[in-house]
This record gives C-alpha cells, sequence and structure tokens, in this order.
C-alpha cells in the first residue's frame, strides 16, 4: 500500500482539506430553516465524515489516518493565522475590521474544543469503519456508514459541545445541544447513503482496490515505513 501510486487519493485528500477549511470559515453565519437554527459549518462539516468513509472503505485506515491529520494540521494552521492577524492592528483607513474579526477571529476555547472533537470525532469514526468492514466481510456497506457515523458524531458533537460550553450553559441546556447536533448530523448523513455507495463502488473499481485492514496498527500516531506488512488488498 505504502508504495503504490492511486489515481484519485492525493486529489480526494485536497478536496476533503478544503471542505474542511470552508466549513471553519462559514460557521459564524447562522441560518433559520423554518423554526430551527443552525450555523453555517453544519451544511458542510458532515460532508467531512463520508470522506473519511470513503478514504477508509476504499483505500484503508491508513489513508484516512493521513487525510485526518492533514485536514488537522490545516485546521489549527487557520485558527491560528486567523487570531494573529485579526489582534494585528488594522490600517487607519480601512473600514473593514469588525467585519474580518466577525469572521477570522476564532475564539481560543472553540478553536481548542472543535480541534479535538475533530481528531477524535474522525478517528473514532475510521476505526469503526474499517474493524465493521472486517466483520461483515466486506458486505453491506450502510451498515458501516452509519455505524461509524453513529460513534464518530457521538464523540464530535460531545466533545466539541462540552468543552465549549462548560461552565458557561448548565447541563440540561448542553445535554440538548448535543442531543439535537448528534441528531441532525446522523441523519445528514444516513440520508448521503446513496450517494456514498456510488462514490465508493466507483473509485473500486476505477482504482482496482478494496482494502481489509487485516493486521493494520490503528494508532493515530502510526507512521507507515517501508517493509511493513500491508492491509489485505482484494481486487
Amino acid at each position: 500500500m505504502s508504495k503504490r501510486q492511486f489515481k484519485y487519493l492525493d486529489s480526494l485528500i485536497h478536496v476533503f482539506v478544503v471542505v474542511l477549511m470552508v466549513s471553519n470559515l462559514v460557521g459564524p453565519k447562522i441560518i433559520a430553516i423554518g423554526p430551527f437554527r443552525i450555523s453555517g459549518a453544519q451544511l458542510l462539516f458532515p460532508v467531512t465524515y463520508i470522506f473519511g468513509d470513503i478514504f477508509t472503505e476504499v483505500y484503508g485506515y491508513s489513508a484516512s489516518r493521513r487525510a485526518i491529520w492533514v485536514g488537522f494540521f490545516a485546521s489549527a494552521l487557520l485558527s491560528v493565522m486567523g487570531l494573529i492577524t485579526v489582534a494585528l492592528p488594522p490600517a487607519p483607513d480601512w473600514p473593514h475590521q469588525v467585519a474580518f474579526a466577525t469572521v477570522f477571529n476564532f475564539v481560543p476555547r472553540m478553536v481548542i474544543a472543535s480541534l479535538i472533537a475533530y481528531w477524535a470525532g474522525e478517528f473514532s469514526n475510521a476505526y469503526v469503519l474499517a474493524r465493521l468492514k472486517l466483520w461483515t466481510k466486506g458486505k453491506h456497506l450502510w451498515v458501516r456508514t452509519i455505524g461509524s457515523t453513529l460513534v464518530g458524531q457521538f464523540f464530535d458533537t460531545a466533545i466539541v459541545m462540552v468543552i465549549a460550553f462548560w461552565g458557561e450553559l448548565n447541563l440540561q441546556l448542553i445535554g440538548t445541544l448535543i442531543v439535537s447536533g448528534y441528531l441532525g448530523k446522523v441523519i445528514y448523513e444516513a440520508a448521503a447513503t446513496p450517494l456514498t455507495y456510488l462514490v465508493v463502488n466507483t473509485l473500486k473499481r476505477r482504482e482496482s482496490v478494496d482494502v481489509f485492514d487485516e493486521g493494520t496498527d490503528f494508532s493515530p500516531f502510526h507512521a507507515e515505513k517501508r517493509g511493513q506488512s500491508s492491509p489485505r488488498l482484494s481486487m
């Protein structure tokens, strides 16, 4: 796996990171859909989990691990540069400091919450999907995508809400935010299952690969080295 070149993997990782970055930038916008209120990030962020399912299902856990770390460091860089740029004094004749700060002034506590939640949610999603693929012997893709989403989105939603709002909101309200956000994300990704099927099957066919993570080291911090045993490939 470490020596094989894939046609689409690098491009997919690039798109994944772009979607992640855009979801961070549009997050401050609150959208009204009937009686519901959601942030702009909720329109795009669940898509990153769909990408995570595709990476793990087609290319294996190691590819998903690579994409997650690239996205993590990209998000961290965006947040740090946002904080620094907003803090720098604006030119006296530049009238857009307030608007700029609204978009880029990431609150440090929210930055930490979102990064930890992203890290935990994405890795748990990838781990569960890889394990379920072995358990189901590669059948019933919907079981893997929805099952991994149930776990990954729970960790993501619970962690970000608890870290971001602990001590500021009462526990009942935090619980309500967790439940509503979690259900919304799960429904979003379940509805996207047909699209996930289409993309996964197309990639497997065009890449001539289907990875089963037998013998894979699932540590988030593990790095593939030359000469190591590879996950099983089904051609």
